[in-house]
């Protein structure tokens, strides 16, 4: 489980990163683009990087992909 993982510090950075990067998704695409974006963020914190700015930076990243494919096809 992710809590058991990290402390209460990277967990609240994570949540924050992760409404940042989901502000502008569309509704249509919103379940899937949270869960994808959530890995992301999930995946730079568990390589010990856990500053709001990366983590932040790591969604943003994660969101920009979803968009450039979401308007590629």
């Amino acid at each position: 489980m992710i809590k058991q993982d990290f402390d209460r510090r990277a967990l609240a950075n994570m949540e924050v990163a992760l409404e940042r990067a989901c502000a502008n998704i569309p509704n249509g695409e919103k379940h899937r683009a949270r869960k994808r974006i959530a890995n992301r963020i999930i995946r730079c914190a568990g390589k010990g990087v856990r500053t709001l700015e990366a983590l932040s930076e790591a969604g943003r990243l994660a969101a920009m992909e979803i968009h450039d494919r979401t308007f590629a096809e």
